[in-house]
């Protein structure tokens, strides 16, 4: 299986092989869902954190004697009933909203994600980008060549600062190292262009999986 490889000029410059057992594999649209559910829940941070009573200050001192007073009876102000008392089953910060999966799953998941993106020919691979200075303009005049206008991603094989600093002010596409490639990032952006750097990095963080 083979891919045009293009060049920061926009022009084709050759050809890369692509493994079969990443980008070439059924699609099964159930584990897709339940890896992005996995994978979204397991980013959840518990934000939202109330005090019950046993957390609350004061409440030391009973309110006022048992009998006699004509009010009713009363043992602390921590009680959930008085004003800054404890909360009844409020939110905690200690809730823990991760969901398992397995790797094998994942990595299914996301091949399946690479092979329709290659399908529908939402992958552009390129020649390795060295610039000797961050350069927006430049990468603006690259995604114009290879008219990209959607939402893309760009997965670079090792980390490049200068092309970091190149998209970032470019709204429509953000920078992933290649074996950290996901099937959320992938799902939330149109169009993959990655580097032939990020293309074996991809195939050498899977080299195990199956």
């Amino acid at each position: 299986m083979k891919i045009k490889v293009y060049n920061l000029e926009g022009q084709e410059s050759g050809q890369m092989d692509l493994s079969e057992r990443i980008f070439d594999v059924p699609v099964n649209e159930d584990l897709i869902h339940q890896v992005v559910v996995s994978q979204m829940a397991n980013s959840r941070v518990a934000i939202a954190d109330t005090k019950d009573r046993g957390e609350v200050s004061g409440g030391g001192k009973k309110p006022w004697k048992q009998k006699g007073t004509g009010r009713a009876r009363h043992g602390s102000s921590r009680s959930p009933i008085w004003k800054g008392g404890g909360v009844t089953f409020g939110p905690t910060s200690d809730r823990n909203f991760s969901k398992k999966v397995n790797k094998k799953m994942k990595a299914k998941a996301l091949f399946m994600i690479l092979t329709d993106k290659l399908k529908e020919n939402k992958i552009m691979v390129f020649e390795k980008m060295e610039l000797e200075k961050p350069s927006t303009k430049k990468m603006i005049s690259f995604l114009d060549k290879m008219s990209v206008k959607s939402k893309a991603l760009m997965a670079l094989g090792e980390k490049d600062r200068n092309m970091i600093k190149s998209v970032n002010n470019i709204s429509n596409v953000s920078t992933i190292a290649g074996d950290s490639v996901n099937v959320v990032d992938l799902m939330k952006n149109d169009i993959l262009i990655v580097s032939k750097e990020g293309i074996k990095k991809i195939e050498e963080t899977y080299k195990y999986e199956f």
